[in-house]
């Protein structure tokens, strides 16, 4: 065996050197990082039981943890609030969000049908906004980036955009990559907001929701009905929260995630408590 000496005189200059080049790349990555660090933003708790509030705000049962409401409504000051608001189509009630606000102001950012009418979600009534282009996408966002202001002065902890699937009816104006692109700057700004941000539906994202524009974790209405939920558990893991209107649907989600994932059941227009139609449900304790 050979043994090799060390000489202190030429073993001690490599380790110099390669103490000033690690020296000088922490520099450099720190000359170059520009960004200022983003507020901390809070997730709602996983598995937490959700109240969904958008057809009227009421008091929630005691051991609901997280309230989803419009933005124009106040926050339950007890629990983690989402605050929902219409993305990409108009939202009818809304004094600088419905369709009549956007026709007198923006026409020009509602997707038009050939025979130039606006096109219309057939189920709810409302236009949808057209973002098939860079330019119509941060006009759009600036007029947004109030609401989200909104949000966060009114106390909201995260926000709900609905709607990521309007390129289904936009007439083809445009499609589910110009959602990505208008999605990845609406996050962006309600991450500088502090705020945490829900993917609406949209399975067919896949894990493009988290990983691609940033999502934080997602709310599903009738996943298990669509045979959608392995898509947001893939994406998300227990960072999703389910709304089933169906008593089938409700049932089997309960047997298949209850305990791990929020799982809870409502009437379908979601009206508030004390009315007639009111349904909510939550899953049975699991043994």
């Amino acid at each position: 065996m050979l043994l090799r000496l060390r000489n202190p005189a030429t073993d001690r200059l490599p380790r110099m050197k390669t103490t000033a080049v690690v020296a000088a790349l922490l520099l450099l990555v720190a000359s170059c990082s520009s960004e200022p660090d983003l507020p901390t933003r809070e997730l709602p708790p996983a598995g937490g039981q959700l109240d969904y509030q958008l057809g009227g705000a009421y008091q929630p049962d005691v051991p609901v943890k997280i309230v989803v409401r419009d933005r124009s409504k106040t926050i339950d000051g007890r629990r983690y609030n989402i605050c929902y608001l219409n993305a990409l189509q108009t939202q009818p009630g809304s004094m600088d969000g419905g369709l009549d606000w956007w026709r007198k102001n923006h026409a020009d950012l509602l997707v038009k049908k050939p025979d130039g009418e606006v096109a219309i979600d057939p189920e709810w009534a409302e236009g949808i906004l057209d973002i098939s282009t860079g330019d119509k996408r941060s006009r759009i966002l600036e007029i947004q980036k109030k609401w989200i202001k909104d949000c966060k002065t009114s106390f909201y902890k995260g926000v709900e955009p609905d709607n990521l699937d309007s390129y289904t009816r936009a007439e083809g104006a445009f499609d589910l990559g110009a959602t990505k692109e208008f999605m990845k700057a609406f996050v962006r700004y309600a991450h500088e907001q502090g705020l945490a941000v829900a993917q609406k539906n949209t399975a067919e994202l896949g894990d493009a929701g988290k990983k691609e524009i940033g999502f934080d974790f997602a709310i599903a209405e009738d996943c298990q009905a669509r045979d959608e939920c392995n898509a947001y558990a893939d994406a998300f893991g227990n960072d999703f929260f389910q709304i089933e209107y169906t008593e089938e649907g409700f049932r089997k989600s309960c047997t298949d995630r209850g305990g791990r994932v929020s799982v809870i059941r409502r009437d379908r227009n979601l009206v508030p408590y004390g009315h007639e139609d009111y349904v909510y449900e939550v899953c049975p304790p699991t043994v």
